[in-house]
């Protein structure tokens, strides 16, 4: 099979990977790097040049795009904090800034002020309560802390704080006023001084800009100059020729257009024009976001990130002028296939390396299934959220194969993952992906050499889309490229597995054959049959993760063998029910 790119696909990745010693030694010199920058900004003399000039006020009122939830407001309002799946009862008009936090997530997301949005959303109490938590809040961290300056949490909350001040204002006391801008400006500032690096440097300079611009006077003025400067240099960088993310999420293209959208529109209201490299980035991104809408009106779940509501897209696409415009094949790595029912997207690239890889996840040709407008096979997602986080970026997770006991590329871990985020290495393996289209079918054949370097072992994929039978079917093949390792008896079996994920709002069943897996989505009365020559099958628990939260599904589990020196095959088909009791 050709491994040469095609349309929408990138250029092959660089190598990555790095000897442990190699990244212990990079963590190292990032680690002492980054603990001169915290020693720094602790110090009096950071904090005053942080302080100057000081702002005149607030301007402006930019609109977040994305939309509060009055229940979770109100529950708020009650004293009760609920964030990463747990609970912290402050009671009515308590303070949660002077208690235990109950997790490192749930103090990561009370810091970033994830929640104003949510108690703006409740009316004019919410907003009355919001001012209280934020003067609390300044009470105890405002001035400095390591915590909540990290750019982890300062980032959102520079954005939250600014779409959400000047309503937070509404009803506060000149002199509150006057303290809420200061620290607005402040963080806006030291948040463009963490950018050292590509990874979120677009996101940090889109957040500090929108301070500028929602900021009255000379400081509003000088802090949004800098960071729309940054900004223009980090989009090149961020935003690829064809829409797509450098990370390759397509969760983190909206989250990222979303931003760009709220800044374009409070730079609109300060009378600036927005530089042209932020707009073509926003057209980019409009068109990617675009391509990777399924017919449910949400995402795909591929390299990093969770499944996100389908309000948060539209949202995101509700200035678009192209809805009209054919969708191209490829984009960003990924391949989009349609019949009449079936609609399927597929991953036919490395995942991203070095700084952009700290979400990447190691699931070479995984693949997304929707039937009728209707999510049936998915991967799991990916939230930090989650217990044992780093083993859902890795193949068992997602809808492709996995060989043996070991995974094709992995997170680092412990102090250096510290110091470099969760970075995936050993993953950058060759990606190949040929297309075709003929006679009522498309083709479309994917290869990958993750297992090569262990097994001498090529994982090829190949789809056949029957458009006049509408039915998807499939080959999973290992095939032969390299000798056995020293030591390795290439007569030695090794076992291997093709998952199929599947998502929360559909049941799989196995047939009485023990072969056939009966799918139904949601909504689906026949269902679909999944029909393989597998050695064996099975239904097993799965999880997917939605809007932060885990929910339990299934996952159909298709078992073989391979042998080094033969290679083996599975295939596999997925066709519509026939229903029953047939219609006479």
């Amino acid at each position: 099979m050709s491994g040469a790119p095609v349309a929408g696909q990138p250029p092959p990745a660089p190598a990555s990977r790095r000897l442990p010693g190699q990244v212990a030694l990079l963590a190292l010199a990032v680690g002492l790097r980054r603990q001169a920058r915290r020693e720094w900004a602790g110090s009096p003399l950071h904090r005053w040049m942080l302080a100057r000039p000081r702002p005149e006020g607030l301007t402006g009122s930019p609109p977040d795009p994305r939309p509060g939830k009055a229940e979770n407001g109100r529950r708020i309002l009650l004293g009760d904090f609920t964030f990463a799946g747990v609970t912290l009862h402050a009671g009515p008009k308590g303070d949660p800034w002077d208690r235990p936090n109950p997790s490192r997530r749930f103090a990561v997301a009370l810091h970033r002020f994830d929640w104003l949005r949510d108690l703006l959303a409740v009316g004019e109490s919410g907003a009355v309560e919001a001012l209280r938590l934020t003067l609390l809040w300044r009470r105890t961290f405002g001035r400095w802390n390591g915590f909540s300056w990290d750019p982890e949490v300062l980032e959102r909350r520079v954005f939250n704080l600014a779409c959400g001040a000047p309503r937070l204002c509404a009803g506060a006391s000149d002199a509150e006023t006057a303290q809420i801008a200061l620290d607005l400006a402040r963080q806006g500032r030291h948040l463009l001084a963490t950018i050292d690096g590509p990874a979120r440097a677009a996101e940090r300079a889109c957040a500090a800009a929108l301070a500028g611009a929602v900021l009255a006077g000379e400081a509003g003025d000088r802090l949004t100059t800098t960071a729309l400067d940054r900004l223009t240099k980090a989009l090149a960088e961020t935003v690829q020729a064809d829409g797509g993310h450098a990370s390759r999420s397509p969760q983190a293209a909206v989250q990222l257009l979303l931003d760009l959208q709220t800044l374009d529109e409070a730079l609109v209201q300060r009378g600036i024009a927005p530089p042209d490299e932020m707009m073509r980035a926003i057209d980019r991104l409009v068109g990617a976001v675009r391509f990777f809408t399924l017919a449910d009106g949400a995402l795909p779940v591929f390299q990093g990130g969770e499944a996100l509501r389908p309000t948060l897209v539209a949202a995101a696409r509700a200035s678009e002028n192209d809805a009209g415009r054919t969708l191209p094949a490829a984009r960003n790595g990924y391949q989009r296939l349609e019949s009449r029912s079936l609609q399927l997207v597929a991953d036919a690239a490395p995942p991203a390396t070095g700084p952009w890889s700290v979400t990447a996840c190691a699931q070479p040709l995984a693949l997304e299934v929707l039937i009728s407008g209707r999510r049936a096979i998915t991967n799991c997602g990916w939230s930090p959220d989650a217990v044992g986080p780093e083993a859902l970026r890795l193949a068992d997770a997602a809808s492709t194969a996995s060989l043996g006991d070991l995974s094709c590329g992995a997170p680092v871990r412990g102090l250096q993952a510290r110091a470099l985020g969760p970075r995936l290495i050993g993953a950058d393996a060759p990606v190949g992906a040929k297309r075709q289209q003929a006679d009522g079918a498309l083709w479309l054949e994917m290869s990958h050499d993750g297992w090569v370097r262990r097994f001498g072992l090529r994982h090829e994929r190949r789809l056949y889309l029957d458009l006049a039978a509408d039915e998807l079917r499939g080959e999973d093949r290992f095939t032969p490229v390299t000798d056995a390792a020293p030591g390795e008896d290439p007569r030695r079996f090794i076992p291997f597995a093709v998952r199929f994920h599947i998502h929360p709002d559909a049941r799989a069943s196995l047939a009485r054959d023990g072969k056939s897996v009966l799918i139904k989505p949601d909504g689906e009365e026949t269902g679909w049959w999944l029909r393989n020559d597998a050695m064996e099958v099975a239904i097993e628990a799965s999880v997917f993760f939605q809007d932060g939260q885990a929910r339990r599904t299934s996952q159909v589990v298709l078992r073989g063998q391979v042998r080094q020196e033969a290679g083996a095959r599975l295939r596999w088909k997925l066709a519509a029910a026939e229903p029953w009791p047939p219609p006479r």
